[in-house]
């Protein structure tokens, strides 16, 4: 019951960050939002690992994936970010869970994994759903669409590298560097897209960078008392505090068809997780 009340109080704060984004997308550039996510994440995160967990750490032994993850996660930020500065929070969040089926189609190739037909079958089902929300043909598809997509789609490969790195380092180090990582090459970028904030936007810059380091260091706190696969359906409780936000603050409601799409998303993702949690490759 802890591991679930964790996990589902990450999936209440993440969503705030992405609310923030999206307020701020209209004066400030998505690469500065970017940057002062991973920024003010390694702000965070590294008093904490200094103070507590200063004599559990050691150099990370995967530094190379560690890298990889890092530019992953920061490329599928950008993506996301740009995503909801032009459609709904909820339309971007639905199209960026394709991410677990991308996992499942990757995970023969990149993890040597076996995948049965009902998990191919899942598969197909998701990007029908996909494809419901899109509605191709009916409604213009846009670049923000379409970058909802790439978000999902490098997320599904962060994910795998996760799994690589999930015996190889400490959770925290793993968050550390990928905030590291974001921060050193944000911060190139930074002199070419600068625009001054105000003081208003610095306050909603630190609290993207806060909601970010509190909800991934919920979600590894989680992973203390119950095993990912167990926990991983559970992330799908991001859309409601998504659509909440949406709604109360942009006044933005999902669709009939977004609901369908997302219905036909999530329950082959549960699916997908359910047959990994239970080691079958059907």
């Amino acid at each position: 019951m802890k591991a679930i009340i964790l996990n589902l109080s990450a999936w209440v704060m993440l969503p705030i960050m992405d609310g923030f984004a999206k307020y701020l997308s209209s004066t400030i550039p998505i690469l500065q939002i970017t940057w002062s996510r991973y920024f003010f994440t390694v702000i965070f995160v590294l008093p904490i690992i200094l103070v507590f967990f200063r004599k559990n750490f050691k150099w990370t032994e995967q530094p190379k994936l560690q890298l990889i993850r890092g530019l992953l996660l920061f490329c599928a930020n950008i993506l996301f970010f740009y995503s909801i500065s032009i459609i709904s929070l909820a339309k971007a969040l639905t199209l960026a869970f394709i991410a677990p089926l991308i996992v499942t189609i990757l995970s023969p190739i990149l993890l040597d994994e076996k995948v049965g037909l009902r998990r191919w079958a899942a598969v197909i089902t998701g990007f029908i759903g996909s494809l419901i929300v899109l509605r191709p043909g009916f409604v213009e598809i846009n670049t923000a669409s379409i970058a909802a997509i790439g978000t999902g789609f490098l997320y599904g490969i962060y994910l795998i590298v996760t799994r690589k790195l999930h015996n190889a380092d400490h959770p925290l180090l793993t968050l550390l560097l990928t905030g590291v990582v974001g921060a050193i090459i944000g911060s190139a970028i930074m002199p070419f897209v600068w625009v001054q904030p105000t003081v208003t936007d610095w306050y909603m810059m630190l609290a993207i960078g806060f909601f970010a380091s509190i909800g991934h260091l919920l979600l590894i706190l989680s992973l203390r008392y119950a095993d990912a696969s167990k926990l991983a359906p559970f992330g799908y409780f991001e859309i409601v505090t998504n659509i909440i936000i949406g709604f109360y603050f942009f006044n933005h409601f999902p669709d009939i068809w977004t609901f369908l799409g997302l219905f036909v998303i999530i329950s082959s993702g549960i699916y997908i997780f359910r047959r990994e949690a239970l080691n079958q490759p059907t």
